[in-house]
């Protein structure tokens, strides 16, 4: 591990890898594989890094959870062995419950409007330093997840009547527990390797995800109905080792913020071409998508949203990111 943090001095590397040539190189755990757009887009943040701090820092990219699960990684940054992590929402509610009103259904109308409270100080700007004095964890911002939807295997879902009695696949989280119950389906915890296999043999009807990660996992081979439920725009935090950001100095530490703040506005329009991508790819895969009417769904994930909210505080984040939205009044 201690090759993975900062002790790693300088080196010339490709970027298949990590930046080229710098003096210190900083560890980011990953989760997500090489051909997933956040594994590029830190790539792209390493080298604007290096270019903003006269190639005094770069990052190098571990994917594929080679430093350890999220779980472990948010230890391991949070003990500086790891620089800094994009870590799951429903994982960085674990470390905090301050963080259960970014993640609960219905709370963003779209990437866009995620993008914009995420990186508004009136909003998240307490919450994102909240972890420092117990932890020694920053959350610099973080990528969008997309919109997440429902896909199953035995045929299209226009209302929660077509989901009665249909198993679908959810994270262990009361969140999905919750939401895929009062939308009508049966929700089935699986750990998401088990996925196309649980589809194949029939041990479940359905599962949700976005549209690249259901081409990628080619969870299309074996549940070939889409629909647009729009039910939960997810988030991966960006998570750095508090100590490291004070290291750097001011002016470095100021630097680091800024370009991932240039990279978390350009993986947005990454993110949103991609989706176009892989649907694309999903219609030449045969693949029906369906979009049921917005009022089949909508008011239930609302509702299921701000019920799981029970803190005055919790609340008045929920309302205040609610009102961020150009569709509030």
């Amino acid at each position: 591990m201690a090759g993975a943090g900062t002790a790693l001095l300088g080196g010339c590397v490709s970027r298949a890898g990590a930046v080229t040539d710098v003096d210190r190189i900083l560890s980011v755990s990953l989760g997500q594989a090489e051909d997933h757009p956040s594994y590029g887009a830190l790539l792209d943040f390493g080298e604007r890094l290096a270019a903003a701090t006269d190639n005094r820092w770069g990052v190098r990219v571990y994917a594929n959870n080679s430093l350890g699960d999220q779980q472990e990684t948010v230890q391991l940054v949070s003990d500086g062995a790891i620089d800094m992590a994009v870590i799951s929402g429903t994982q960085i509610e674990n470390s905090s419950p301050r963080f259960l009103p970014m993640n609960v259904p219905g709370v963003f109308d779209d990437m866009d409007h995620q993008n914009r409270v995420m990186l508004d100080d009136s909003i998240v700007g307490e919450l994102f330093t909240s972890l420092e004095p117990d932890m020694r964890l920053t959350v610099l911002g973080g990528f969008t997840q997309g919109s997440r939807h429902l896909y199953t295997a035995p045929g299209p879902i226009e209302s929660p009547d077509d989901l009665s009695g249909l198993k679908i696949r959810v994270q262990e989280s009361k969140i999905f527990l919750d939401l895929i119950n009062a939308m009508g389906g049966v929700p089935t915890p699986m750990a998401y390797s088990e996925v196309y296999t649980g589809l194949q043999a029939g041990v479940l009807d359905g599962a949700e995800n976005n549209e690249i990660s259901y081409v990628t996992q080619r969870h299309y081979e074996v549940a070939t109905h889409y629909t647009l439920t729009n039910h939960l725009i997810g988030f991966d935090f960006f998570l750095a080792n508090t100590d490291l950001l004070e290291e750097m100095g001011p002016e470095d530490s100021r630097a680091l913020r800024e370009t991932f703040t240039e990279t978390q506005n350009a993986f947005v329009e990454i993110w949103r071409q991609e989706t176009e991508k892989a649907t694309e790819q999903m219609l030449e895969r045969g693949v029906e998508i369906h979009e049921p009417d917005p009022e089949a769904f909508a008011p239930i994930i609302e509702e299921t949203g701000y019920a799981i909210l029970q803190d005055e505080a919790d609340i008045a984040m929920y309302e205040a990111i609610r009102a961020a939205s150009e569709e509030a009044p």
